[in-house]
């Protein structure tokens, strides 16, 4: 153990089972450290069953604001017998392992250079809790009273998370409360200590900040830009968007004469769901659907139709372990590909990439903003980690605004254009720009009508097996594509002059990427940073690649999916890119990164004699 211990400098690791109803006292337990005003953030790595398989939960303390998952576990919390001989191995060497001593521990358990501190905690409750099911639950709540002690958590804050957490149910507050306590005591008067970290208030550490997870960002978003159709059939890691949508439409889209304004519904699969959206949108509403890998591609029939039709639609596509049924509770970034092509033929689509909770509110509102001026499919590219982990974050800023509908054409300025000579081709490139006018269902000019087709067309909408009019539309549809590179959010990019190495990421890498910066740096390795926030690439990635020697390119697929789009658009600057790859479905740690990038730097010395 360390001699002095570390202030705010933490990574606990609840190892359960799911359905045990460690939840609860796992959430009280990260939200009493960031009232504390520490920057903290917590992984949960849960199985897909309903109940009964290992299930752990990281929350981390970080004085310095990391919010990247740690790469050691400084405290195990060993509350599941199936994995205890697994969970006490992954402890770091002067690490504490917290066990239920109700039972005794097995010699073979124990092991050198890790400290041991058992607590009766099923004897504990079955003293304070009467015989019912929730006996076994609030055992959880007396590891949360142990860490309390250990580390330094007021039994205040505790109490202050209870009422925030239960406010309405002082019987259930004051249950977990004395559950909390009896553990605080036990290792009080036990005079248990640890060497390994104080957590310690840091006033006005989190003012003003929020918790919240990217599904529920994404769908107040998604409110904010007027979605008004929502279709979508449940799926992990998605399903919690459509539901916070059902949460808070209520409450932020009041009714107009007595009637809902929006749709949500829950369809038979997602086939059902795709051709949902893509019907409204063609009727002019702001549609979306939210999913995942299998669920998107069940989709991509009808995603081509969008896209060869030029509906606006759009994707919340909310990425886990594939292929086919895979890793359904983990992360990962692995359907970059499939989005950017989705469907048979030619085809490319609009991706925007959020990266922390604002983004996620942000690029959902604009989503649909891009889907109505380039009439086209919007991806949403977000991950298990990004959609469902809780994250600190700054109040979600709501930029004011009006929609964006494009070139939708209504009853007065069809009349206008006909007065001016000008005729309606729903297909024809009027501007230069690739992005034709359209006219939605109830426009009442004679001229606003043409045929909705998945099959060939003309620039009048009319059905045509022509060559020239199939080469003319897909040559459109490209440069519509191309245009979009001029208005989708430009990459951020941090850097330092004379620097030559650079790295790149998007999505939830950000957070262990900024981490692994600050290590390289103190390793000595000056690093610039370019975060990618949408496809396709904007002119500053060629301008990034062009100012560095080397590049390395973190992302969370075997396969160097974005790296593969960047070198097929810019093969003369391809060779600069080193990827690095971290596909376990585990969020990304900084060791993760930095290790590959030193190993691939080492290899890339020139070998002497």
């Amino acid at each position: 153990m360390l001699d002095t211990p570390a202030i705010n400098d933490l990574n606990i690791c609840v190892a359960t089972e799911n359905g045990s109803g460690s939840a609860s006292s796992n959430n009280i337990l990260f939200k009493a450290i960031f009232k504390m005003g520490i920057p903290c953030s917590s992984k949960n790595m849960f199985p897909s069953n309903i109940q009964g398989l290992p299930t752990w939960y990281q929350i981390r303390a970080s004085g310095e604001g990391y919010l990247s998952r740690k790469d050691v576990i400084d405290v195990m919390v060993a509350f599941n017998d199936a994995t205890m001989a697994k969970d006490i191995h992954r402890v770091r060497d002067g690490g504490l392992v917290l066990y239920d001593d109700s039972t005794t521990l097995p010699a073979n358990l124990k092991r050198d250079g890790v400290q041991y501190i058992g607590f009766p905690a099923n004897k504990l409750v079955a003293k304070l809790v009467p015989a019912s099911p929730l006996r076994a639950k609030q055992r959880n709540m007396v590891y949360v009273g142990v860490l309390a002690y250990l580390f330094g958590i007021d039994m205040e804050v505790i109490k202050a998370v209870l009422e925030d957490t239960f406010g309405k149910k002082p019987a259930v507050i004051e249950s977990n409360l004395i559950c909390i306590d009896a553990g605080y005591q036990y290792v009080k008067e036990k005079g248990f200590t640890q060497n390994i970290s104080r957590l310690q208030v840091i006033p006005n550490g989190n003012k003003g900040k929020i918790l919240t997870e990217g599904n529920t960002a994404a769908a107040l978003g998604s409110i904010y830009g007027g979605a008004s159709v929502i279709c979508w059939y449940p799926i992990t890691p998605s399903s919690s968007l459509a539901e916070a949508m059902e949460f808070y439409l209520p409450k932020l889209r009041k009714p107009k004469d007595g009637k809902k304004t929006y749709a949500i519904v829950q369809a038979e699969d997602e086939i059902a769901s795709v051709g949902m959206i893509v019907g409204a949108g063609w009727a002019g509403a702001r549609a979306m659907t939210s999913t995942s890998g299998p669920g998107l591609s069940l989709m991509n029939e009808s995603i081509g139709l969008a896209y060869f039709a030029e509906i606006p639609c759009v994707f919340f596509i909310i990425q886990r372990g594939g292929p086919s049924t895979g890793l359904p509770t983990r992360t990962q970034q692995s359907d970059i590909s499939l989005m950017y092509g989705a469907s048979h033929g030619d085809t490319r689509h609009i991706i925007l990439i959020p990266h922390d909770m604002n983004a996620c509110f942000d690029l959902a509102r604009q989503s649909f903003n891009y889907a109505d001026r380039f009439q086209t499919p919007v991806f949403v590219a977000m991950d298990l980690d990004l959609g469902m982990n809780i994250w600190s974050s700054e109040p979600l800023k709501l930029q004011q605004e009006p929609f964006d509908l494009g070139k939708r054409l209504n009853a007065t300025q069809l009349e206008e254009w006909a007065k001016a000579g000008k005729k309606f081709r729903r297909y024809f490139d009027q501007d230069g720009d690739g992005i034709p006018y359209r006219t939605v269902p109830g426009n009442e000019n004679r001229m606003a009508s043409y045929f909705t087709r998945g099959s060939g067309h003309d620039a009048d909408a009319k059905y045509s097996e022509d060559e020239n009019d199939y080469k003319y539309i897909l040559d459109r549809l490209r440069k519509k594509f191309d245009s979009a590179r001029k208005f989708v959010p430009k990459p951020i990019v941090e850097r330092e002059k004379g620097v030559r190495t650079g790295i790149i990421c998007y999505g939830s890498s950000y957070e262990p990427v900024r981490e692994a910066r600050d290590r390289l740096k103190a390793a000595g390795l000056k690093t610039n940073h370019m975060l990618i926030r949408a496809l396709p690439l904007t002119s500053e990635v060629r301008d990034f690649l062009v100012e560095h020697d080397t590049i390395y390119l973190v992302e969370q697929n075997r396969d160097a999916q974005m790296a593969a789009i960047i070198k097929d658009e810019h093969p003369d600057l391809g060779m600069k890119i080193v990827s690095v790859l971290v596909y376990n479905g585990l969020p990304v740690t900084p060791k993760g990164i930095v290790g590959q990038i030193f190993d691939a730097a080492q290899s890339a010395q020139p070998k002497t004699a």
